[in-house]
């Protein structure tokens, strides 16, 4: 059982590194990490069956291995609660700082949709009132388990995309992409991209800096001007600055920065933390090879806006997740009719 379970522990490894060196910007990222991880935890779990005489013959060894399956136990107890929690508390002090509207109730809508589905619809015996309340009740538990699921992959996978060893990638451009400015005046969103993406060009000799971004309602200028005068105030030489005025959306910031860029071209994207990993499927779906860095933001925004992105990631993989949840769905009813 160990063989089995250590070929099982270097077969998800390989996987996960190959899929991290040949191409990480995807949800198989997400999915072989978390089956490593799993693979790990069996492997764990075979050796100390295995050898379970000795360990107990060990009174010190074996009261660490307990306490830590003990904690490990309750971690995964308590970890959704936390996690919900969590979400209820960021959202209720995002719509306090940031005002009512529907992009800020993301986080308490979903904090309130996992209570309801858990603990009150369930409550409620639906299919003790008519049996078809309760097919149809099962359809909408299997559609909200696949988004669960899918959103688990979804942030596992812009972690994986945030990590980097170095800095230092022989990068020749940085792009870092532009969001809304107040008339001509940088947001702290906007300079916090901006800061992190001349980190990442000095850390890069002979690197240039592309400001993206068109100009928008309510904009004195584009953002792409606006983001360059804000990084020649930081020190930033000139001649290492382009700038790129006519986008308006992440796919233009990519394309239209990439026709600025002698070819062929190693560059970074720099943009919000949790707006990372949705650029870079983006850049894969135009077949453009890049790598992204993320910029800080608060702590109960990037809950909210993680959510936003997710809803966006679906957004633009609609077609896939649609044929795959009816697929599902026509197999759960064929299971239950035989």
């Amino acid at each position: 059982m160990i063989t089995i379970g250590l070929s099982l522990t270097a077969f998800f490894t390989i996987v996960f590194i190959l899929i991290m060196v040949i191409e990480r910007r995807t949800l198989f990222a997400g999915f072989s990490f978390l089956c490593m991880l799993g693979s790990y935890a069996l492997l764990a779990m075979l050796i100390v069956f295995r050898y379970s005489h000795w360990i107990t013959a060990h009174r010190l060894l074996f009261d660490v291995i307990l306490f830590g399956a003990f904690v490990g136990v309750v971690f995964l107890i308590a970890l959704p609660i936390v996690l919900v929690l969590m979400f209820f508390v960021e959202g209720i002090k995002i719509i306090r700082k940031e005002g009512f509207k529907w992009t800020n109730c993301l986080s308490l809508g979903l904090a309130l949709l996992v209570i309801i589905t858990t603990f009150v619809i369930p409550s409620l015996e639906l299919w003790k009132i008519h049996p078809y309340l309760f097919k149809l009740w099962s359809m909408v538990e299997l559609l909200f388990a696949y988004l669960l699921f899918m959103a688990t992959m979804y942030v596992v996978s812009a972690l994986l995309n945030l990590m980097h060893l170095r800095k230092n990638h022989h990068f020749n451009y940085v792009v870092v992409l532009g969001a809304g400015v107040i008339g001509a005046k940088i947001t702290p969103l906007l300079a916090a991209r901006i800061e992190k993406g001349m980190e990442i060009c000095r850390a890069n000799p002979d690197c240039q800096l592309i400001m993206s971004g068109g100009q928008g309602p309510g904009e004195d200028l584009p953002e792409g001007e606006a983001m360059a005068k804000y990084a020649i105030a930081q020190q930033m030489p000139k001649e290492h600055i382009l700038i790129e005025n006519k986008s308006s959306n992440t796919i233009e910031n990519l394309h239209f920065s990439q026709n600025l860029m002698k070819q062929p071209a190693r560059f970074a994207i720099v943009t919000t933390s949790y707006h990372v990993f949705r650029s870079l499927i983006i850049a894969r779906k135009q077949h453009i090879k890049c790598v992204g860095y993320g910029a800080k933001t608060k702590w109960y925004f990037a809950l909210n806006a993680t959510i936003r992105e997710f809803i966006g990631y679906l957004s633009l993989t609609r077609k896939m997740h649609i044929v795959f949840i009816i697929l599902l769905e026509l197999l759960i009813v064929g299971l239950r009719i035989h």
